[in-house]
């Protein structure tokens, strides 16, 4: 029991000892959000990723390349940001330290390599 209390002469408890419950349904909420991408040609699926964990000045931020696989089989790639767990479309800046650290993520994704035009080294 997570120790609640009832309605009555007591004072009713108003912090949740349960929290573990709600960890487990916000994991589950966002993973199931990660595996879905909308797009302008409508819903696909997260195929592959590539994440890039950056920091520009005191700003900590990663950039996504990603898999898209639309309901008809076109692979899509989309280049986008996240800050705080929100993932943003808009420009991504890669510098040279960072193309290197793409290269060498895409050996583990073959398909999105692929997509892009690109050998894993």
């Amino acid at each position: 029991m997570c120790g609640c209390h009832t309605f009555g002469t007591k004072a009713f408890h108003t912090r949740d000892d349960c929290l573990g419950t709600l960890a487990a349904m916000a994991k589950a909420a966002t993973t199931k959000a990660a595996t879905k991408a909308a797009t302008p040609w409508g819903p696909a699926e997260l195929v592959e990723e590539v994440t890039l964990v950056q920091q520009a000045g005191g700003k900590r931020f990663s950039s996504l390349v990603q898999l898209l696989e639309a309901p008809g089989g076109e692979e899509l790639v989309r280049f986008a940001y996240a800050t705080t767990g929100s993932v943003r479309r808009g420009p991504v800046t890669l510098r040279a330290r960072d193309l290197e650290r793409l290269r060498t993520g895409l050996a583990a994704r073959p398909r999105l390599a692929a997509a892009l035009g690109l050998k894993p080294p």
